[in-house]
This record gives structure tokens, C-alpha cells and sequence, in this order.
């Protein structure tokens, strides 16, 4: 019996010949004296969307928070188990983040699932159905708009979720008053998986636009 997948053996091995022969001395100090990541990343747990890959980050950049679609669930102290809560709080209360991004990304199951109103429970338990009812409200109001084409419903519900989790966010304490003394910023971006788009959300219109291409960044000052 293996004890992993040959696949991730030979992962590892080229992992260790490769990028951390080149960073080797990045992670001893990671190791000695711990994370200190400026960004939280809310991201879905979809294998083609990951915030590591997407943004390119050294070890030790990003905390990472992975879940079905990418939501962000209100404020809810109620001795129940709630696990992206919980790392939430570590990131927010423990490590003092400065940034937390929401990233949705294209042709999300779960978004698909959410839209689907023939779409059957995976399992007695339906933990995916029960998770993505936080936006069933949003979704029927999505699926009941006939002008719209499958795939561009899919899209507009991917992008109102991460709005969604935006507000849920700012139910908890800890985030609303840092983000009002101005010690921690929320951030929504959208990632298309086939073209490798990022596109970023304005947080006062609440609309999506393309930073690389839509948004003129500002040069850096050049004293010559």
C-alpha cells in the first residue's frame, strides 16, 4: 500500500529540487520565526483557482481561507463548529492582516449548484446545499431573469456572492472597527480561468474592472 499518490511524491521531490533549493532560506525563517502574511485570501476550494498561484506569492505572503464558493457566513457566536469563522479570526485577531480579499473566480460549482433548481443532494447530509443557501436569495433573483443567458447568470451570481461576503464580513466586530479606524481594508476580485483575467471590484460602485487593463495604474515618480 503507498503511502501518498506517486503524482505528489514526484510533486515533492521537484518541489524540493526546484522552489525551495531557490527559497530555502525564506522558509528557515518562516520556520524560526513565523508567519506574519499582510493578506487573508477568501478563495473556493476549486483546484483551477488557487490564491498562491493566481497572485504568484512567496511563502508566507497569503493566509488562505478555502471553501465551497467562496463564502464569507455572517457573525454567528453560537458554540457551533464554524471553521471559516474561526480562521478568520486568527488572521484578523492573531496574526493583525491588513487586507482581506474575497476572490470568486468563473464556472464555480457551487455557484452552479446554487442556480440549479433541479439539482439533487450529493449526500443525506447536502452540506453543499445547505452551505450555498446563504445565497439562495440572490440566486433566485439571478435565475428569474429571463434576458440573461446561463453563462452570463453564472457570472453575475459569482460576482453578487462576492458582495455577499463583503457585507458578512463587516457583521463581525473585529472587522468592522479595525476596517473604521482604517487599520484594515476588504477587497472582492474575480479570476476567469480561461483567460487568466483578474478582474478587481471598485468599493464604491461595487463593480468589476480589469486593474491590468480597464484602470490606468499610476507610474511611480522617476527623478531623471
Amino acid at each position: 500500500m503507498e503511502l501518498l499518490p506517486d503524482h505528489l511524491l514526484a510533486g515533492h521531490k521537484a518541489f524540493m529540487s526546484g522552489r525551495y533549493r531557490t527559497e530555502e532560506q525564506r522558509y528557515r525563517e518562516l520556520a524560526r520565526e513565523g508567519q506574519e502574511p499582510r493578506t487573508l485570501v477568501i478563495a473556493c476550494c476549486d483546484s483551477r483557482a488557487a490564491p498562491e498561484t493566481i497572485f504568484d506569492a512567496a511563502p508566507g505572503e497569503l493566509f488562505v481561507i478555502r471553501n465551497v464558493a467562496n463564502l464569507m457566513p455572517p457573525y454567528s457566536p453560537d458554540g457551533e463548529y464554524h471553521a471559516t469563522s474561526a480562521a478568520l479570526e486568527f488572521a484578523v485577531q492573531a496574526l493583525k492582516v491588513q487586507h482581506i480579499v474575497v476572490l470568486g473566480h468563473g464556472r464555480c460549482g457551487g455557484i452552479k449548484a446554487a442556480l440549479d433548481p433541479e439539482a439533487k443532494p450529493l449526500s443525506p447530509g447536502d452540506f453543499i446545499g445547505k452551505w450555498m443557501s446563504m445565497v439562495e436569495a440572490p440566486a433566485k433573483v439571478v435565475m428569474a431573469n429571463g434576458l440573461m443567458t446561463t453563462g452570463e447568470r453564472q457570472t453575475a451570481l459569482e460576482r453578487i456572492s462576492i458582495r455577499f461576503s463583503l457585507a458578512n464580513l463587516r457583521t463581525f466586530p473585529c472587522v468592522s472597527i479595525l476596517e473604521g479606524k482604517g487599520r484594515l481594508s476588504l477587497h472582492g476580485a474575480w479570476f476567469d480561468i480561461s483567460t487568466g483575467e483578474l478582474w478587481a471590484m471598485d468599493p464604491v460602485t461595487g463593480d468589476f474592472h480589469r486593474p491590468m487593463i480597464d484602470v490606468e495604474i499610476p507610474k511611480a515618480d522617476s527623478d531623471s
